[in-house]
């Protein structure tokens, strides 16, 4: 007869739970695993699988009750780490939706927005189509088995039970926010020039000759340029996501090594 003690359930529980805690806070923080299409049973149940997987080569446990104090201390601070690091993830693909914000109002397309259900607000088509293009981007990458990979080697850096962390990567994660409108502009700079000269020349060309109907012939003139000009940056947006997404997983890899507590 097999007979389970007290301590070994306590020992299998606190191996399993504590790292699906940060694995589970990490794939709903992110927008790949995080997206509202994706069923909350699946992303549990996949969370329990990679942390059943990697429980035998984490580090050793605090010998801590579940429930206990220092139990839900350990929940919190593991929740602080896989949101973390999904944050990451959500900044590297708002720079792609804050360019699609910043194309469209130069294109005129300010007004074809569309509730979503993953956000809960209004977002530009535009916004959106570059959004899908930037999520295969990054699946075709393998992009989403090396934050997994980076998530893992997490446990390494940052053991279950460290105690505290370093408020200063909470600092670091908010600054590497303004990633969003440095890079969106950026990859938006050479459509919002374009089109900014063309109204700046409709604009003359409406005071030098008023009799032409500018808001006749300057939305479609925005419209084709705009569309001529997305193809051109569509043929070239495979590289820079390449380096956005390089970036992003390895200012993740900063992140942890900069929340372990200084000694």
């Amino acid at each position: 007869m097999v007979e389970v003690t007290f301590a070994q359930l306590q020992g299998w529980l606190v191996a399993f739970f504590w790292p699906f805690v940060r694995i589970t806070a990490f794939m709903t923080a992110t927008p790949l695993w995080g997206h509202s299409s994706v069923p909350n049973q699946a992303k549990v149940a996949l969370a329990a699988v990679i942390a059943v997987v990697i429980a035998p080569v984490l580090p050793p446990m605090p010998s801590v009750p579940l429930m206990s104090w220092a139990g839900l201390g350990i929940i919190i601070e593991q929740m602080l780490i896989g949101i973390a690091i999904g944050l990451v993830m959500h900044i590297m693909f708002a720079v792609v939706q804050a360019a699609g914000e910043f194309i469209g109002l130069q294109m005129g397309l300010a007004f074809a927005s569309f509730f979503d259900m993953s956000s809960g607000t209004n977002i530009m088509v535009l916004s959106r189509i570059l959004y899908m293009v930037t999520l295969l981007m990054f699946l075709a990458f393998n992009g989403h088995l090396m934050v997994l990979e980076t998530l893992v080697m997490s446990f390494e850096t940052l053991p279950i039970g460290i105690g505290s962390l370093n408020p200063n990567a909470f600092e670091l994660l908010a600054r590497y926010a303004g990633t969003i409108f440095a890079s969106g502009m950026l990859l938006a700079l050479p459509l919002v020039a374009s089109l900014l000269i063309i109204n700046l020349s409709l604009g003359i060309l409406n005071r030098s000759a008023p009799q032409l109907t500018v808001f006749n012939i300057g939305f479609p003139t925005s419209l084709t340029v705009g569309i001529v000009l997305l193809m051109v940056l569509m043929s070239d947006i495979g590289s820079f996501l390449q380096q956005l997404f390089s970036q992003g997983i390895s200012f993740t890899q900063s992140l942890i090594e900069t929340m372990a507590p200084l000694n």
